[in-house]
């Protein structure tokens, strides 16, 4: 059975042989198992794909992808699936935090009858800032309907074909994987194992990235944000309402009381900044589905080296 393991690649030139190293290793202990190893550098600003390109030399059964710049790990794991010729497919980071031996832990799900394997972590070594955000990452998606409930997510995954098959077919350029494999199969499974401390560096992961993650799992295979958005905006009618009504009823009363013009400036402020997030929440879908149907690329490959003993 042939195995294909996926790694995106960033800022990896240092940790990345030590990483492939444990895989080929892991995988020398279950010779049951053929695989191929295929390598994404994602744009990387140093000799990520130098490495790369001497891994590949090493070892055929190592194929190198060079995308033509940075496109983020979604679109780089994208650029992995069409090399994947593999009967199940395992992804992984190139940090060093996934354990290799947890390859087969996944796999072993997957022979049960899974169609998604996640890696469960119960003592992250990540930052606090990495662990509030990928809670609060995972607490949206699971609010938008974009990730199973009580599924805890990570980098570390296993699919078999009829998810591998699946994901070749997607096009869209603001990539949610996880998101789409909801529509593909309920058959999700979480296995626990440790967690390991980073070989070097630190996680490349800023603020801004972050957002732009948490913006496409809000808008993609969703439209909870909208039918929330229409929530609000109930709400705030029904104040207005209310309140209108109040200070009608309170000027017959009492017709020398003032009108109240600083809780009014406070609801006009209040409504038109529900408003403006509201009309950019739109903006936000709109955008994207412009630059979808001109087809804006999900990557673009510059060249591929190495995998000549991949078989399917």
């Amino acid at each position: 059975m042939l195995i294909s393991v996926c790694i995106p690649c960033y800022r990896s030139e240092k940790t990345l042989p030590a990483v492939v190293e444990g895989i080929v290793r892991e995988f020398a202990l279950h010779p049951a198992y053929e695989y191929e190893l295929i390598l994404v550098n994602d744009g990387s600003p140093d000799d990520t794909f130098r490495v790369i390109r001497a891994l590949c030399a090493q070892n055929a059964h190592i194929k190198g992808v060079d995308l033509s710049r940075n496109y983020g790990q979604n679109l780089a794991l994208c650029a992995a699936y069409a090399q994947i010729q593999g009967d199940m497919a395992v992804f992984m980071d190139d940090d060093g935090q996934h354990p290799a031996a947890g390859i087969f832990m996944l796999l072993d799900k997957l022979q049960e009858g899974y169609d998604v394997a996640i890696a469960k972590f119960p003592h992250k070594k990540h930052s606090l800032f990495k662990r509030v955000t990928s809670w609060g990452h995972r607490t949206l998606a699971e609010w938008t309907g974009t990730c199973p409930k009580g599924i805890s997510y990570s980098s570390f995954t296993a699919w078999s074909k009829v998810a591998i098959e699946a994901a070749k077919d997607y096009r869209s350029p603001f990539a949610s994987i996880g998101a789409y494999l909801m529509h593909v199969t309920t058959r999700f499974v979480n296995v626990e194992m440790p967690h390991n401390d980073r070989l070097e560096g630190e996680s490349g992961y800023t603020f801004k990235k972050l957002i732009a993650l948490w913006l496409t799992s809000f808008t993609s295979f969703s439209i909870v944000p909208l039918r929330a958005a229409s929530v609000m905006g109930a709400i705030c009618a029904g104040i207005g309402f209310i309140w209108g009504f109040i200070l009608v009823i309170r000027k017959l009363i009492h017709p020398e009381v003032a009108a109240g013009y600083t809780s009014m400036m406070t609801l006009l402020l209040l409504i038109g900044g529900i408003i403006m997030l509201i009309l950019g929440l739109i903006g936000e879908y709109i955008g994207r589905i412009y630059m979808t149907i001109s087809d804006m690329p999900q990557y673009t490959v510059r060249e591929i080296v190495g995998g000549e003993k991949t078989t399917a």
